[in-house]
């Protein structure tokens, strides 16, 4: 089970189970990151997150973290 996010979490690389970068940490709090997604993130990818284009902002909920490692936080692979 992953841990509850902080502030060391902050500027981490959010990544999906294929090493594919989703987005950066701009905030964390408990079970909720708020991601700033990459500017290349394909279309595929934010509608199986449920983000939209525009979203400048977007919140990543805990359940979908399967592991933090380093300076990555990485999805669960059924994304």
């Amino acid at each position: 089970m992953v841990r509850n996010f902080n502030d060391s979490d902050q500027g981490k690389r959010v990544v999906t189970a294929d090493g594919d970068e989703v987005g950066m940490v701009s905030r964390a709090e408990g079970t909720r990151l708020h991601i700033t997604p990459s500017e290349n993130l394909s279309r595929s990818v934010r509608r199986r997150l449920g983000w939209s284009e525009d979203d400048e902002d977007v919140v990543l909920r805990k359940s979908k973290v399967d592991s933090i490692a380093g300076d990555e936080i990485h999805l669960k692979k059924n994304l």
